[in-house]
């Protein structure tokens, strides 16, 4: 009786999940359309020549990660869907010079994807050396460099930034930025005030000498005031990049690229039609061969796909060609497991087993062969997932999906419709329907 209360519960969620699969896919603008790599909708491949000629060596490594995780988080958020960020450094032994790779699915329009990684600021705070202070820039306004000293206090060490008005009573406000620093950069920010009282901070964006104030006193909550030629419009677009993320390495764009889809289009069609003949081919098999069993499998690996394919619209997976190809896999092991089921099952009805018993032994013995082989599997995934690139972790990521669920499908959903059906073997119909092979 339960387990055909726990079968009906399965059929109604999974007749739920199919419909919200037959929705989604057919409103495309919904967030829980498939999402798509670059191999398959196209998009837009740059590279970048990241400059860390002015780094010790020892600060390389944490600020081209800082680096990668401001880049992913400014194209996150002008909604790119899964972008590709990824730091590799060239020369045939990884010694040359440090290069940012960026993947933007779905963008065709390089000048458009150019502006979005490139209007990020950079922000430095530097000194003002005494004999300079009348002489920072020269006659085209450009900035004289024997005039600063590095404070090593720049964006990377922001927390946020805000649009502000300054002015007192009766007087116009100007529009400022005021910026907030992290702890370590609050901390280097009040020892810069502390020690140099009386100097001028020069701060620079994007290399550029926008604002020279005297330090007053010390700051020690790790604020300042970023002033300038601002209007609100300028200031508040200011304070919007800073808060997206200022670049702690400064990047100059080497190559674009604009993929198209076509090719794409071509390896999803192959793949969905090597996957619709694959299942059909296993289904056949397993029904002429296992009869019964056969029958509920083929129902479990159709619940199997269902369940992959929600998963991948709900978490989302970003599907690509790798990914897909980890999927047909996935399948193929899922009826692995239903193999093992059916043959353990077999052998327990042919040693004069009653059939729940039957069922309900061939499941237990079948259970420790297909855990060991999945747990070697998710292994295999993991491992992929941790070391490999980026199209690599997508293959490990629905291989990894696909064994878990596969694995638990064969376990539960198989051997629940099984003991459901309650078929008795003391007929004819119900011993050729649990036989397997060509036995009558």
């Amino acid at each position: 009786m339960f387990a055909i209360r726990y079968g009906a519960v399965v059929v109604l969620l999974v007749a739920g999940l199919l419909g919200f699969f037959v929705y989604s896919t057919n409103n495309p603008d919904s967030r829980f359309a498939f999402k798509l790599g670059l191999d398959l909708s196209g998009g837009t491949h740059l590279v970048y020549n990241a400059d860390t000629s002015k780094l010790a060596g020892a600060d390389i490594a944490d600020s081209l990660a800082a680096l990668q995780a401001v880049i992913e988080r400014r194209v996150n958020a002008f909604g790119v869907g899964e972008p590709v960020v990824q730091v590799q450094q060239g020369g045939a032994l990884g010694g040359g010079q440090y290069r940012l790779i960026v993947e933007l699915p779905g963008i065709t329009d390089v000048n458009e994807a150019v502006r979005r990684i490139g209007q990020t600021p950079t922000l430095e705070f530097k000194l003002v050396k005494k004999e300079f202070e009348n002489n920072l820039v020269d006659a085209n306004n450009v900035p004289n460099p024997e005039a600063f000293t590095d404070t090593g206090l720049t964006g990377k060490y922001l927390s946020s930034a805000s649009l502000q008005f300054s002015g007192s009573t009766g007087v116009a406000s100007q529009p400022v930025v005021q910026v907030t620093f992290n702890n370590e950069g609050a901390k280097l920010f009040g020892d810069i005030t502390l020690q140099n009282k009386g100097n001028l901070l020069a701060i620079f964006l994007d290399g550029n000498l926008i604002s020279a104030p005297t330090i007053q006193d010390s700051i020690t909550d790790g604020k300042a005031i970023i002033s300038g030629s601002f209007t609100a419009q300028t200031a508040k677009e200011l304070a919007t990049n800073l808060n997206l993320g200022a670049l702690p390495v400064p990047i100059a764009l080497e190559s674009t690229q604009t993929i198209g889809a076509t090719l794409g289009q071509e390896a999803t069609r192959a793949g969905l039609v090597a996957g619709i003949i694959g299942f059909i081919a296993l289904a056949a098999f397993m029904i002429f061969w296992y009869r019964l069993p056969g029958v509920v499998s083929v129902v479990s690996l159709f619940i199997y796909v269902v369940l992959m394919l929600a998963l991948f619209k709900l978490m989302p997976v970003v599907l690509t060609a790798a990914g897909i190809a980890a999927f047909i896999l996935s399948v193929g092991l899922a009826v692995d497991a239903n193999v093992l089921i059916a043959e353990r099952m077999k052998e327990e009805l042919a040693a004069g087993a009653k059939p729940e018993a039957a069922i309900r032994e061939g499941f237990s013995r079948a259970w420790l062969a297909i855990r060991d082989s999945n747990v070697a599997h998710i292994i295999a995934a993991v491992i992929l997932f941790w070391f490999s690139t980026s199209l690599i972790k997508g293959f490990a990521l629905v291989f990894g999906l696909g064994v878990v669920i596969s694995m638990l499908s064969a376990i539960t959903i198989s051997r629940t419709f099984m003991l459901a059906l309650g078929v008795n073997t003391d007929t004819t119909l119900g011993r050729f329907l649990m036989r397997s092979g060509l036995r009558k």
